[in-house]
């Protein structure tokens, strides 16, 4: 009569850990998600800061080298292409990541190509306004080079964790989903060539 109790007791048991379980797994994969979204975040945060540094710059360069319309022009072109270029952190594809970052690396190009322009105008090297925003966008960009290393390292902790056994059972009953990674731009493994 007593063993007829057991049984069930056992079963309900394991089935309360096993419920307890997959909540737990199921928290956790929010929580690393929630990681991978703050990180884009931080991204698009330094980006924007960049895009906002960018007409201060056009304008002050402006002022000094007035005949370098085609640089600063391509330089608000880009500026232009990148703002419009957004990706929804629920539609981060291998596609909408390489859109969104060619976009934005046509943006650094323009910039290198005016910064280049600018060698030739001394006196605009000296203006302390002109200084302080090189300086600035030289920040920016580091910062973006640093945001985008803690998001791949939240995706690629984020898409092991969805991976490993018995977790994927959880990430695919629940739709989580592998998040692409930002990847080196194209040809940037060539050292450019320098000719004096």
């Amino acid at each position: 009569m007593k063993k007829k109790w057991i049984t069930p007791i056992i079963i309900a048991a394991v089935l309360i850990m096993l419920v307890a379980w997959c909540a737990s797994a199921y928290n956790s994969l929010v929580t690393q998600e929630e990681v991978v979204n703050t990180a884009w975040s931080n991204v698009e945060n330094q980006y924007q800061r960049r895009s906002d540094l960018i007409p201060n710059l056009v304008n002050t360069v402006k002022g000094y080298a007035a005949h370098e319309k085609e640089t600063l022009d391509a330089v608000v072109s880009a500026r232009a292409k990148a703002t419009q270029t957004h990706i929804d952190i629920d539609n981060l594809t291998p596609e909408s990541m390489a859109a969104y970052q060619q976009a934005q690396g046509a943006v650094g190009s323009a910039l290198s190509r005016l910064l280049v322009t600018v060698e030739k105008y001394p006196d605009l090297k000296a203006n302390e306004n002109f200084k302080e925003l090189q300086a600035q966008l030289e920040g920016t960009e580091n910062r973006i080079s640093v945001e985008r290393r803690k998001f791949n390292e939240a995706a690629r902790g984020f898409n092991t964790t969805i991976r490993h056994f018995p977790k994927n059972i959880i990430a695919g009953m629940f739709g989580f989903e592998k998040h692409p990674y930002f990847e080196a731009e194209e040809g940037s493994e060539k050292a450019p060539e320098v000719k004096f």
